[in-house]
């Protein structure tokens, strides 16, 4: 067993597992359910995710409605190993009895029909966390790619207020600048950056500049080091890793920063990396740089559940 718990911000897993016929047991890709038992204690959210660009002939909503269903029968499948955890105390039960914890996020509120009366389903159905937009513009602002000048609109904005009266916090890996101050502006809850690196290392429009991770850790929310290579930079390495994380760290971010892979979302990982069985090295590189393990904790488990569940 590695020596330590993970609780990571994003994967696409679910979205693999309904459109590829994976296991989440065990499957091909970066996470399962059998790597995930080797840590202390393993927490992941799982996000469902379509391309808007390429909308189901019944819509994206029912292609939302269908990945929740597959994280659903996936879990089913093995419930002594993992359950669904809505509410600190289903977190805290799921610590005690073993079992690897699973949450649901949204990448995309177009998979909401970016409509405020679809969140009383996803806070229904436990979605945690919601991506505002992903690659593609929609409705509620533009995004990182496509329309990268346009803000939150007054139907943003209603969205935002809805969903942090249902207790959904809003997740602005993928969205635009303009969107994402206006997203500071108007919040109540922390605001969470799921898998986003810092643009002041590698400077894409997908990572943050060191002013929205202020940002982000004065509202008390959550930053997740994404490991895809075009937004790391640098060296493509373990260490382009930690840079990311001591830059976060020398803004401040001790119980801010920590990680949100990418897994299963990205095709091109760090040299040695070839999925969460392998963060035992990240681990390994912090104690031999003389991380306390108080930090080491924070970073890899308690700063997320904390912003989630408020612990």
């Amino acid at each position: 067993m590695l020596p330590f718990s993970f609780f990571d911000a994003h994967c696409d897993t679910i979205s693999c597992c309904a459109k590829h016929g994976w296991e989440l047991a065990e499957s091909p890709g970066h996470t399962d359910l059998r790597r995930g038992e080797a840590f202390a204690h393993y927490a992941q959210v799982f996000a469902v995710f379509h391309d808007g660009a390429q909308p189901p002939p019944d819509g994206m909503f029912a292609e939302c409605v269908r990945q929740i269903e597959t994280f659903w029968a996936q879990l089913a499948r093995s419930p002594d190993r993992v359950v669904q955890c809505r509410t600190a105390a289903e977190f805290d039960q799921a610590e005690k009895t073993r079992r690897i914890a699973a949450l649901l996020s949204v990448e995309g509120a177009e998979l909401l029909e970016c409509d405020p009366k679809r969140l009383d389903f996803a806070a229904h159905v436990g979605v945690k966390l919601i991506n505002l937009t992903w690659n593609r513009a929609n409705a509620l602002s533009g995004s990182n790619a496509e329309e990268r000048g346009r803000g939150l609109g007054e139907q943003g904005r209603v969205f935002v207020k809805r969903a942090q009266e249902l207790d959904i916090l809003m997740d602005v890996s993928h969205l635009s600048d303009p969107g994402f101050w206006d997203l500071i502006e108007i919040t109540e809850k922390p605001v969470v950056a799921s898998h986003s690196d810092s643009r002041a290392l590698g400077g894409h429009p997908r990572n943050l500049t060191d002013d929205m991770f202020r940002a982000i850790r004065d509202s008390g929310g959550f930053v997740g080091l994404n490991f895809y290579l075009p937004f790391l930079g640098l060296d493509g390495s373990v260490n382009a890793v930690l840079a990311h994380l001591e830059h976060f760290l020398d803004l401040g971010g001790e119980k801010t920063v920590g990680f949100g892979g990418d897994w299963d979302g990205c095709d091109a990982l760090p040299a040695g990396i070839r999925g969460i069985q392998d963060m035992g090295l990240i681990y390994e590189e912090m104690v031999r740089r003389g991380y306390g393990q108080e930090l080491i904790d924070a970073i890899f488990y308690n700063n997320l559940k904390r912003v989630i569940f408020k612990g």
